[in-house]
């Protein structure tokens, strides 16, 4: 599917985009500080932030990546993954380059560790970005690949125009985001899947680059100051996240603060970027994983990246019973009644549901702008 045409964002003689960035403030030295992200990175005129995409122009913060992006394509909703987020539907998937966490693990690194402005071959306004959902059949869009804290101006844009246009968004993000931008960043936001590394500060800092408590504070932020429906997605490493000990107090900590109904994904591994010496992560580890999660109260645990249709189902605190059969990508059994509920007791299911399923059915289309 190609769109029509949108007009030009303008770019520099290298092509990176000159769009004003938020979030910074100048420091007395001539350098300008990044407000956006935790790391506060000081930057001198000419260079860049760690994340790459944010620049110190003549003493002012530039977006490098404004109205460009790594491409577009429409997606099942449960790839994000979200499970609650009005199961199969299709999403319209798109990303920029870079990231604002190093880590060593990371499965979408030769986009985010990017350093070459030649990944980002599409471009696309905001509203052209909405408009073109509508004209692929997606519901809502996502801003996902790399983590769209970095490109906030461009991200939070279009989530305002999808608002117009009646497209939701969703945001794929590690939740490494400052207090000062973190309103600005959700405000059109309608749900997220937030990627907690770890529940550990030595592997914040030793793996990732960053901090275990900004993304807490995230966490906290999302469910008592705000609408977003969110879910949390933990890659579990071997050796590195896995223990019980670890497990126990993530699932503790999600209980005491957010409580029962925020689905945990527990995901597979897989060797890659700088952690190549790790083997995958077995099955057992992840079913491990929820089942502690289970123990807790937790109402929703799934696993991920490994077939096991069982533990990627939805099952209703209520009864017991399956209300959403999920095989991969595939929906089965759909018993969600009215006003999300399940559809044998009655009982309240957590998301946002409508009483059918969509019909995107784990199809991925390229969507070309």
């Amino acid at each position: 599917m190609t769109h029509r045409d949108q007009p030009p964002i303008p770019v520099d003689a290298q092509g990176d985009s000159l769009f004003p960035g938020r979030y910074w403030s100048t420091l007395n030295d001539g350098r300008i500080q990044c407000d956006l992200c935790p790391r506060y990175c000081r930057i001198k005129p000419g260079q860049r932030g760690f994340c790459y995409v944010r620049k110190n122009v003549d003493g002012a913060m530039v977006l490098t990546t404004y109205g460009r992006s790594s491409g577009f394509c429409a997606d099942p909703i449960e790839k994000k993954p979200l499970n609650h987020f009005y199961p199969g539907t299709s999403i319209l998937s798109f990303g920029t380059a870079g990231c604002n966490l190093g880590c060593k693990f990371c499965q979408n690194w030769d986009i985010s560790k990017s350093r070459s402005m030649d990944k980002l071959a599409s471009r696309a306004t905001p509203r052209g970005i909405a408009e073109a959902a509508l004209d692929a059949g997606c519901e809502s869009v996502a801003f996902t690949y790399n983590d769209p804290v970095i490109f906030a101006e461009y991200a939070i844009d279009t989530a305002q125009a999808c608002r117009e246009a009646g497209v939701k968004t969703v945001v794929v993000s590690a939740g490494y985001i400052t207090e000062a931008a973190r309103t600005d960043f959700y405000r059109y936001i309608d749900a997220a899947n937030i990627d907690l590394k770890a529940f550990s500060q030595q592997f914040y800092k030793k793996i990732c680059f960053g901090a275990l408590e900004p993304v807490l504070e995230t966490l906290k932020y999302l469910k008592h100051e705000t609408d977003v429906w969110f879910e949390i997605t933990t890659l579990l490493i071997p050796g590195e996240n896995d223990s019980d000990e670890e497990l126990h107090k993530l699932s503790e900590w999600v209980v005491e603060n957010l409580g029962l109904d925020v689905p945990l994904h527990f995901t597979a591994f897989h060797p890659d970027f700088r952690m190549l010496d790790k083997s995958r992560t077995p099955a057992e580890t992840l079913l491990r994983a929820r089942d502690i999660a289970l123990s807790k109260g937790i109402h929703y645990a799934y696993v991920g990246n490994v077939h096991n249709w069982r533990a990627g189902s939805t099952y209703c605190p209520g009864c017991g019973e399956v209300v959403i059969e999920r095989d991969w990508y595939q929906l089965g059994v759909y018993r969600i009644g009215d006003g999300g509920t399940c559809g044998l007791c009655g009982h309240a299911i957590a998301g946002c549901f409508r009483t059918s399923k969509g019909n995107w059915q784990g199809q991925r289309q390229r969507v070309l702008m």
